[in-house]
């Protein structure tokens, strides 16, 4: 069992499950693509999620607040201790909780192709979330799919 907090990444193991995202990010995704970095995920439009198994971090992810009413989630990563055990999808329920509790009418994630991302998408997937279009400032490529779950 994990307990999700509200992460204001003040934690050691919370800046370092992110630096761990970021550099994996870094080897995975083409050439200017872009992610957030700490200093973006303290910004007033985002609420990071941690799970915890007593006082170890098992995964981390966020949600954005769009002008548009619709949330993103962000910098989805499970720690490598955790894989399999279900971390990721207690983070997706509490994001997906928290968009429908602020009345946001769809939630839309950017993700990419490739054995690196096959897992995420299929948690995705599991969860409802449909490919579609780009949306906000997200532009599609070959390399990028879009994901999204109406809320309402």
């Amino acid at each position: 069992m994990f307990d999700v907090i509200e992460d204001d990444l003040t934690k050691t193991q919370s800046q370092d499950l992110i630096a761990f995202h970021l550099a994996g990010m870094s080897e995975n995704v083409p050439r200017g693509a872009s992610f957030l970095g700490l200093a973006e995920l303290q910004r007033p439009e985002v609420t990071v999620f941690s799970a915890w198994e007593g006082a170890k971090i098992a995964s981390i992810g966020a949600l954005k607040t769009l002008p548009d009413g619709t949330g993103e989630i962000k910098s989805m990563r499970t720690h490598p201790d955790f894989v399999g055990r279900g971390a990721g999808a207690v983070i997706l329920r509490a994001i997906m909780s928290a968009a429908r509790s602020r009345g946001l009418r769809r939630l839309s994630l950017e993700t990419g192709s490739g054995s690196a991302f096959e897992a995420a998408r299929a948690l995705y997937e599991k969860n409802g979330f449909r490919k579609g279009e780009a949306y906000s400032t997200h532009e599609q490529t070959e390399f990028n799919h879009f994901l999204h779950l109406d809320l309402q």
